[in-house]
């Protein structure tokens, strides 16, 4: 008897983690939709709760304040994918050239294509205002940004593919072009469309143009 106790303490244990679990993601849907509707300033707990169908309360279960929950929402919307990134590289066969094409695709699909670009351009609009967003965006993204992209100009030029140190140097070189298709697309697409996929591929094959030789 107490072994079925135990049984169903632990089933109902797991079913009350599962559904908090849930609730949290709710709120953290909800929390996008107003942020990216309001703003940073403008977003009240009390919109995202209603959004989210919960009590204001509820969401205080799970995040300390305003800031903690879009801390977490760049943490979990933003941070899977340069994992995911990371995990790529370290795996990846081919040449740097090849290796870039297929993180082009990820931050395509996973980024462009997708409301994360809106986060992007959110924290672009609000991170002069709070110096915590600009710290924490640095830390939680684009510093790991950098640091993949370092790992890989090293690899290149340890595979004879690259012999220039300038995207060692400058690894803003790579990230440059996710910034003007963030931007392209939030203020230029109705007037010229752009090609994202196009766009990074011809970029990166200009890249590796320039890096292949060291120029005077």
């Amino acid at each position: 008897m107490a072994g079925e106790g135990n049984g169903g303490n632990g089933k109902e244990g797991k079913r009350r983690r599962a559904s908090a679990d849930a609730r949290r993601k709710k709120i953290l849907e909800a929390a996008l939709g107003v942020f990216l509707a309001e703003g940073y300033v403008a977003t009240r707990m009390d919109q995202v709760a209603a959004r989210a169908g919960v009590a204001k309360g509820t969401i205080y279960v799970h995040f300390a304040d305003k800031e903690a929950l879009f801390r977490s929402l760049i943490h979990e919307e933003i941070g899977p994918i340069i994992a995911r990134g990371t995990t790529l590289a370290a795996s990846f066969e081919g040449d740097t050239r090849d290796l870039l094409r297929a993180l082009a695709r990820v931050m395509q699909r996973e980024v462009l294509g997708t409301q994360r670009a809106d986060i992007l351009r959110l924290v672009i609009s609000e991170a002069p205002r709070f110096p915590w967003l600009a710290a924490f965006y640095w830390h939680e993204v684009v510093e790991r940004i950098m640091a993949l992209i370092r790992a890989i100009a090293a690899r290149g030029v340890a595979r004879g593919e690259i012999s220039s140190t300038a995207l060692q140097r400058f690894p803003q070189i790579v990230a440059a072009p996710l910034l003007v298709s963030v931007i392209w697309q939030a203020l230029f697409e109705p007037f010229e469309p752009l090609d994202t996929e196009a766009f990074l591929d011809n970029y990166i094959d200009v890249l590796m143009r320039g890096l292949a030789c060291e120029r005077a």
